[in-house]
């Protein structure tokens, strides 16, 4: 039996994506690695294979047509067999200390029949460039080393955002609840770790840097001139987030905050880009994502608009709108993120 499934999304990655590949293989056979060539035009599907028949039965060569992060992201729970799922993409690590502490806690879980749906673990965001890090941990927020339920949850602070990057869910519970993240699309690592949420139940936090999340390439999905060309991408993963629950329905109540918190950050985000492009059709579009949540959910709108971040969204002065881009800078410098 397989502990874990890690699926590495990979898109013309030749140049980074083995970093990756090497930082699981000390997970052994508790581990598979299946590595999802996206239509890749470059070596990726070559070094996939070499990977494969130098490991076999740890790593799997898949290949399909290009469909985007999601798609790859959709093969691999199509084809995981672990236990529990994680994905990795192809230009991060993992730390090899933390690593197999996680993997030790998982497989703990699944010897002694202990039904946990999530496990989180920190991740750090690397600037290799800058030799600088920013570490992103959930003391303050999570019991450690214990298993807990919406309810033992303490207050999350902003920068306290349950990511792709710090979350291991349950196999099953993914193929349960029919996660299918759309193809061509980016950002969708937000609908990945939001949708499933609601059927988590038990939950489990390691104070431990696991994932190493590489800051820096100019086209990577999280750099701003990037980020601001593919906005009606992040629109339309907000709005699928918005469509995927009634929050009114969320009997944790824990739950239904932090998932409030996590849709006002993308309302956020949107927001932000939109202002800072300027154009009447950006002004345009950002108010029709605010119109299209208020349509939803009226007390939802209501309640993302009133927290500070949803409040200052909204200002539609001259200095509202520099006060949105100034908090957005700051959040760069906090967050250590684009």
């Amino acid at each position: 039996m397989k502990i874990l499934s890690i699926a590495i999304p990979c898109y013309n990655s030749q140049d980074y994506m083995e970093k990756a590949i090497q930082s699981l293989l000390i997970g052994g056979q508790d581990v598979e690695i299946l590595v999802i060539d996206d239509g890749s035009k470059d070596r990726t599907r070559e070094i996939a294979l070499d990977y494969e028949r130098r490991y076999p039965g740890i790593v799997r060569a898949i290949s399909q047509e290009n469909g985007g992060h999601g798609a790859a992201v959709n093969t691999g729970m199509k084809n995981a067999t672990g236990v529990y799922y994680k994905v990795l993409d192809s230009d991060d690590w993992f730390d090899q200390e933390s690593y197999v502490k996680v993997l030790n806690q998982l497989k703990t879980f699944v010897e002694t029949k202990q039904q946990v749906d999530m496990l989180i673990a920190n991740y750090v965001y690397e600037k290799v460039s800058l030799d600088k890090q920013k570490v992103i941990d959930y003391c303050s927020a999570l019991p450690e080393e214990q298993i807990f339920s919406w309810n033992d949850v303490k207050h999350f602070k902003q920068s306290q955002n349950i990511l792709m990057h710090s979350v291991f869910y349950r196999t099953q519970l993914l193929k349960d609840c029919g996660l299918e993240l759309p193809k061509h699309t980016f950002y969708v690592d937000n609908i990945f770790v939001y949708v499933p949420l609601k059927y988590v139940k038990t939950m489990y936090y390691m104070n431990v840097d696991l994932y190493r999340y590489f800051i820096g390439r100019d086209d990577q999905s999280v750099n701003e001139r990037v980020m601001m060309g593919r906005i009606d991408q992040q629109l339309r993963v907000t709005r699928i987030m918005i469509d995927a629950h009634d929050l009114s329905q969320i009997e944790e109540e824990k739950l239904r905050k932090y998932m409030v918190k996590h849709l006002t950050m993308m309302m956020t985000i949107c927001t932000v880009f939109l202002v800072k492009d300027g154009s009447e059709e950006s002004i345009a579009k950002k108010d029709a994502i605010w119109e299209y949540l208020m349509d939803k959910d009226i007390e939802l709108y209501k309640e993302v608009k009133k927290t500070f971040l949803g409040f200052s969204m909204n200002m539609k002065s001259k200095v509202g709108k520099k006060i949105i881009i100034l908090g957005y800078q700051i959040s760069q410098r906090v967050f250590g993120f684009s």
